[in-house]
């Protein structure tokens, strides 16, 4: 008998991880098909001129010792640096005690990063997520502070029974005027709909835990001495997360060698277009060869998908359902724009003597809640890592832009987009004009699953495709779910442990990010599981 092969659609972490997973742990070759020409799906680094982009931000930090472990395999953590302390809050047990690379002197290396997010609204920069801090509380002035806390416990009082709506979870945990002062805006340019026709399982997924109650113990917990804080309280907001030095490409791009080298199979700009079963199983693949338009049929023993299930059951076409069918083509998906600019300055922060000559500020990420603008979130690239930036006294930073493929912005050309980045970026006090160095535009298409339309027929979808024995949904885009980087990972190594277990069922496959807790906490009880930071 000839060696078992695995037919992998897709070259994002999914995918990627099932193809490592199945090359380590057993004897089967795994064959990936890539429609595009890079590996690593949205967790790609994108390089431009010496300047990289990571698209959509990923930070990385699990709450699975598994994933942490898997990561360090790939890319060691680098020297310690601050001490055990910091290393622990991100790290497995016992990598605060490693002797690591220098990044200095070495590429392969993950670094350690400070965790910092704030919100643009109404001209002033707020924490994220959310403290009730001083310098908060003085910023929304005190009749808002007061109607936040009446709009916070009348919701405690007289909370929505029945969450329907993602507008109904916002409202039942931060009441009605937090949720419009620093929620609304930024969430309805994301998805391009009112809250109030979302799914409350977004939130579910997303915002696990948070409230203002807890917003106010991590602010208790900050004023105590360090010792007595940690005894006192079981949680805290995540501040620090590991990186690779030159973003999370770099990630994908060495497991996507060490597979290659270990005779796995990846073919890029080769597209999965159809699916071949047998009633119970699926039998082969038809795959497009992008460069000459060739089709061919794969034989394979178990079909691994990160395709959009839209996709997917186009690919089955007639034999599938029509309800099915019906269903997974009302599935909604929102597309994805960065404007990279490379600038002087940033004014914004330049207003700061602590921020130096180029204004560059300490954030990650800022969420732009102000109506009057497209841009929905900013990344300064820089604080990622310094290494993703050709000249670290140049701010590097990407404007996101939340879009349907086909619309109206998504269809312009680059250069009308980059000169409306430049626009907005002045509109709300961030640059000058004479500021801006260079520019770039990168699209994603389906980077974000919708949780509207047909979301709510997706269990007829899944059930239907669990008939398939050989055939995994793996990956945000193959569960049509908006799961984090290390989600995704964790669904393609269970579905490899049911292989090699022989167990049939894939429902621990689904479990994966049904958990309850937060995404942006960690415990701090002996032993206990860490909780996942990853990307919005």
């Amino acid at each position: 008998m000839g060696r078992e092969v695995a037919i992998i659609v897709g070259a994002g972490p999914a995918g990627l991880t099932a193809a490592y997973e199945l090359l380590k742990r057993s004897g089967v070759k795994p064959v990936v098909y890539e429609a595009s020409g890079m590996t690593g799906g949205i967790s790609r680094t994108v390089n431009y001129k010496g300047n990289r982009i990571d698209i959509g931000g990923h930070r990385f930090f699990s709450k699975s010792p598994r994933v942490l472990q898997w990561w360090l395999n790939i890319l060691p953590l680098q020297t310690p640096v601050g001490g055990g302390e910091l290393l622990g809050e991100c790290c497995p047990p016992g990598s605060k005690d490693a002797q690591g690379p220098d990044p200095e002197h070495t590429d392969r290396v993950m670094l350690v990063r400070e965790r910092r997010s704030r919100i643009l609204y109404s001209g002033q920069l707020f924490d994220y997520p959310i403290s009730m801090s001083l310098d908060t509380l003085s910023k929304l002035g005190l009749r808002r502070v007061v109607g936040i806390m009446a709009g916070y416990f009348q919701a405690r009082v007289f909370p929505i029974r029945d969450e329907k709506s993602l507008e109904d979870f916002f409202v039942n945990r931060f009441g009605r005027v937090l949720y419009r002062t620093f929620f609304k805006d930024y969430t309805e340019k994301l998805w391009g709909v009112p809250c109030d026709q979302i799914s409350s399982e977004w939130g579910a997924q997303r915002i696990k835990g948070l409230s203002i109650a807890k917003t106010f113990l991590d602010m208790y917990k900050r004023l105590l001495p360090q010792g007595a804080s940690r005894a006192a309280t079981e949680t805290s907001l995540i501040r620090r997360f590991m990186y690779p030095k030159f973003g999370p490409g770099q990630m994908w791009s060495e497991v996507a060698r060490m597979v290659q080298e270990a005779g796995g199979e990846i073919h890029l700009r080769h597209e999965v277009v159809g699916l071949i079963h047998d009633g119970s199983r699926i039998v082969s693949a038809i795959v497009k060869d992008h460069a000459t338009g060739r089709l061919t049929e794969v034989a394979g023993d178990c079909f691994f998908s990160t395709m959009p299930i839209k996709d997917l059951i186009a690919g089955l076409g007639a034999s599938a359902p029509e309800e099915v069918r019906r269903i997974a083509q009302g599935l909604v998906y929102r597309d994805f724009i960065t404007v990279g600019l490379l600038l002087k300055r940033l004014r914004v922060g330049a207003r700061s003597k602590a921020n130096g000559a180029n204004g560059l500020i300490p954030d990650c990420w800022l969420y732009i809640q102000e109506p009057f603008v497209n841009v929905g979130r900013i990344q300064v690239f820089n604080n990622w890592s310094p290494y993703m930036v050709k000249d670290p006294a140049t701010p590097w930073i990407g404007l996101e832009y939340f879009c349907n493929e086909g619309d109206r912005l998504w269809s312009r050309d680059d250069r009308e987009l980059a000169a409306m980045a430049v626009e907005e970026m002045i509109r709300i006090g961030f640059i000058s004009r004479e500021d801006v160095l260079d520019s770039t535009v990168i699209r994603m298409p389906k980077a974000y699953p919708a949780y509207m339309g047909a979301y709510a027929g997706l269990g007829m979808v899944r059930d239907y495709t669990n008939r398939f024995e050989n055939l995994f949904l793996i990956g945000r885009n193959g569960m049509h779910r908006y799961n984090n980087m290390d989600h995704s990972m964790l669904s393609a190594m269970v579905a490899v442990d049911n292989i090699l277990q022989g167990v049939k069922s894939k429902d621990n496959i689904w479990s994966v990010n049904t958990e309850v807790e937060y995404h942006e906490v960690v415990s701090q009880r002996p032993n206990s599981r860490r909780t996942a930071d990853g990307e919005p």
